[in-house]
């Protein structure tokens, strides 16, 4: 059975500042301490709120995004999971839409800059600052999100932006987030337990989770409002890539014209935002963004990796939880 080192160095020292508590409001602590809450993944503790579970790092950004976010009606939300495909859908999105502003892929800001510094995680946003100036954000505004349908700010449910959700199976989900996040938590605390981890993740006690209620509330809303939300899923994304690039870029009304298509533009995008280019590249390789390294977001990439970590036991009672979860809703993996 592999281990959290069979493929990733040590932990790292500290948490990176990215992930550590910001100065809280004193409404924020309040709320806080009227939650129920649970052992962590990288922290100690995380917070049910609303009926989901938060780390106490985000908690300010998610109430100050709830709060203050004013959506646009050109607005184009994603929203993931964590460790669902976040990485790759910001990379294709940013790429469809700013094809004609970067007609030359050789020189993509995609090449140098990582896809989560190009598309800002709007809770993240929020937690750096309650009221954040959002001006220099052109239209159509591309942001993205890691929270459940239900917790999104009114103004993006009843305006007519457009949200895409990316899913992935909830085998590959958990082992990937249990890598990342085990690259997060400092030295003094030790490695999470793949056991841990995974009796944490079916009990629904993870950041954001539980995990099949996320899913589930996205894939209700894109039923209902095929217009508003369109549902992805990664292993469909990564059998037929280009068919699913040309859907997304119907979807966000941006499709690609016949002389984008005699041209292989569709192709070019596809090979850019892949994990086998985007992986290589030297600003993902060698550096960091937000005191993270860029590297971490960028393990493997591969569907069905949940077959080197998972017992007989693990996969029989994790498939066993997703059936009873998703019984009757249509939605299947």
């Amino acid at each position: 059975m592999a281990t959290p080192d069979d493929d990733q160095p040590p932990l790292s020292p500290p948490i990176p500042k990215y992930f550590q508590e910001p100065e809280m409001t004193q409404e924020c602590r309040d709320l806080i301490s009227t939650l129920p809450t649970q052992r962590g993944w990288i922290h100690e503790t995380i917070h049910q709120y609303q009926g989901f579970w938060l780390e106490t790092w985000i908690m300010q950004g998610v109430v100050a995004f709830q709060k203050h976010f004013q959506a646009h009606d050109t607005d184009i939300l994603l929203a993931t999971n964590p460790k669902a495909g976040t990485t790759w859908l910001k990379a294709l999105s940013f790429g469809l839409l700013n094809r004609v502003r970067y007609p030359d892929i050789q020189q993509h800001p995609l090449l140098t800059i990582n896809p989560h510094v190009l598309v800002t995680i709007l809770e993240h946003l929020y937690n750096k600052k309650e009221v954040p100036d959002l001006t220099s954000f052109t239209s159509p505004r591309l942001f993205s999100t890691h929270l459940p349908y239900s917790l999104l700010p009114i103004s993006a449910k009843n305006s007519t932006c457009k949200i895409v959700c990316l899913c992935r199976n909830p085998k590959d989900t958990f082992v990937s987030r249990w890598h990342f996040f085990n690259r997060l938590r400092p030295m003094s605390t030790g490695a999470l337990s793949l056991e841990d981890a995974f009796d944490m993740f079916c009990r629904g006690s993870s950041g954001f989770g539980p995990y099949w209620d996320h899913v589930l509330g996205y894939w209700k809303e894109s039923i209902e409002k095929p217009e508003k939300v369109l549902f992805l899923k990664y292993e469909e994304m990564k059998e037929q890539p280009i068919a699913n690039l040309r859907r997304l870029a119907d979807f966000l009304g941006c499709p690609f014209s016949p002389e984008e298509e005699a041209k292989g533009v569709v192709n070019d995008i596809s090979r850019l935002c892949s994990f086998d280019n985007l992986s290589k590249l030297e600003v993902n390789k060698n550096e960091k963004s937000f005191g993270v390294e860029n590297k971490v977001f960028f393990r493997r990439g591969e569907v069905g990796d949940w077959m080197k970590y998972l017992t007989a036991e693990m996969i029989k009672k994790l498939d066993r939880i997703t059936e009873e979860k998703f019984h009757g809703t249509g939605l299947r993996f």
